[in-house]
């Protein structure tokens, strides 16, 4: 990710360079007009270059260069650094065909076709000016929202008030997300606040908004697998949770901690991208589950042990209750919903948690 960054910084330099004035909102083609204006630059720079001698093999790895870019597009549309790439490629052509001599014979057709290569070089470099500031803009109206607050401000705002049942929220990423409470937990006061794709620092960073406002009597945490796809040390997690755990303490909320799920690569040959074992090594989730488990003996916290109510006997989340290897299916979510009731009910019926000022902790970088 960091280096697509980069690359899309260089982009944005390379248009500042270029333009003197914004592409205009209607410069942006839709996907299949993408696709099929950069087949087209293609078939005309092989076409050009049958007619200008010696052009042709001077050209063959940047031709195959610009058709590997298309199948890329082909792929992903929106792709600014591939659209940058391809045109890049198309005026590369350009440029080493105008230092070919034009042979008095040349055919019009081939005048013709050269003519329609420039014009889709002007073409593509507009697209790719309007595609660069679409894809800052959605950039910077998520980066104005990092937490992605918005998501539930309107749900929250709608939220009855808690009723005999006791509330809990249930705070985590796709895998809390795409859990349909109510059918596993009927005439429950169970409030979903997952979003996917979220690490601990994000959902510390709405805990106020999407947990404590919510004025539950428990919040259960499922949260980390982010954290470790995108190489956050174990230790960074650990002071998250931490201090998730000390906010939930503050504002008489009993927290209870779920151990991250086990991963799995079973379904890899159907798809290689269900391969999610090599980003999240399975050893990192033991470590992980390892601490929550002490931390929540230490603090007096619940821990709800998801993970051994579904690892097989490697360690892996069983092919059968997870169609990708990480989230789980209906029967994956089966296993979880008594081991998550048993703990609610446990923890819920104790004696409440009573507000407190969390004690003063440091914090550091990692462990």
């Amino acid at each position: 990710m960091r280096h697509h960054r980069l690359l899309i910084s260089g982009a944005i330099c390379a248009v500042l360079a270029v333009a003197q004035t914004p592409a205009p909102p209607s410069s942006l083609l839709n996907a299949k007009d993408t696709t099929d204006l950069a087949l087209r630059a293609v078939q005309l720079m092989e076409s050009t270059g049958v007619a200008i001698e010696g052009l042709l093999p001077a050209t063959d790895v940047l031709r195959r260069n610009t058709a590997s870019s298309v199948e890329s597009l082909r792929r992903n549309a929106r792709n600014v650094v591939v659209t940058h790439q391809l045109l890049n490629q198309v005026k590369a052509f350009l440029a080493v065909s105008d230092t070919f001599p034009r042979p008095a014979s040349l055919p019009q057709t081939a005048t013709e076709q050269m003519a329609e290569l420039r014009a889709a070089a002007d073409r593509l470099q507009l697209h790719f000016e309007a595609l660069l500031a679409a894809t800052v803009a959605t950039q910077a109206a998520q980066n104005a929202d990092p937490n992605n607050l918005k998501r539930y401000a309107e749900p929250n705002s709608k939220l009855l008030p808690a009723g005999k049942s006791p509330r809990v929220v249930f705070l985590g990423d796709s895998i809390t997300d795409l859990w349909r409470l109510n059918e596993y937990f009927p005439n429950r006061d169970f409030v979903n606040r997952g979003i996917s794709g979220q690490t601990t620092t994000q959902m510390l960073g709405r805990f106020q908004q999407d947990v404590v406002r919510l004025q539950p009597r428990g919040v259960l945490i499922l949260a980390g697998i982010n954290d470790i796809a995108r190489g956050i040390s174990v230790g960074n997690i650990e002071d998250n949770l931490t201090m998730i755990g000390d906010l939930a303490k503050a504002h008489g909320i009993k927290p209870l901690f779920a151990s991250v799920l086990p991963v799995s690569d079973y379904h890899k040959d159907e798809n290689p991208a269900y391969d999610v074992v090599s980003a999240r090594p399975p050893a990192n989730i033991r470590q992980l589950n390892d601490w929550l488990k002490q931390y929540c003996q230490r603090e007096g916290f619940s821990y709800v042990d998801f993970y051994t109510a579904v690892a097989d006997t490697n360690g892996m989340l069983p092919a059968d209750q997870a169609d990708d290897g990480l989230h789980p299916n209906a029967k994956g979510y089966r296993l979880m919903a008594p081991v998550a009731l048993q703990a609610i009910d446990r923890t819920i019926t104790a004696s409440p948690v009573a507000p407190e000022v969390p004690s003063k902790r440091r914090f550091g970088l990692g462990k």
